[in-house]
């Protein structure tokens, strides 16, 4: 699980993308428009590596697709990951602090 968000969050262009569907979802036309330097197909591919990863969720609406992002993935590795290491550099950060004063 954890392999597939690490590999989709590697690219920059994803983690646009991601930026892009933090407030707010997008119609995939919406997504080309906003990154002009891609052509459509490519922004597709990399919804679909975004999609694999669960970070966006599709919804077709008539003829539009519209990409909304699912932070829950991020969130797993935060509280597997970052939350505790950080907790303990914070905690061995305030020992050297108190041994210090």
């Amino acid at each position: 699980m954890f392999d597939a968000v690490f590999k989709a969050l590697a690219a920059p262009i994803r983690r646009r993308i991601l930026d892009a569907l933090k407030d707010t979802p997008a119609t995939t036309g919406d997504l080309c428009a906003r990154f002009p330097e891609l052509d459509r197909c490519t922004v597709m591919q990399h919804l679909k590596v975004l999609e694999d990863a669960e970070l966006v969720i599709a919804e077709r609406k008539g003829r539009e697709r519209w990409n909304h992002l699912n932070a829950l993935p991020i969130k797993r590795i935060h509280d597997r990951w970052i939350g505790p290491y950080a907790e303990r550099a914070a905690d061995r950060l305030a020992r050297l602090e108190d041994s210090l004063a």
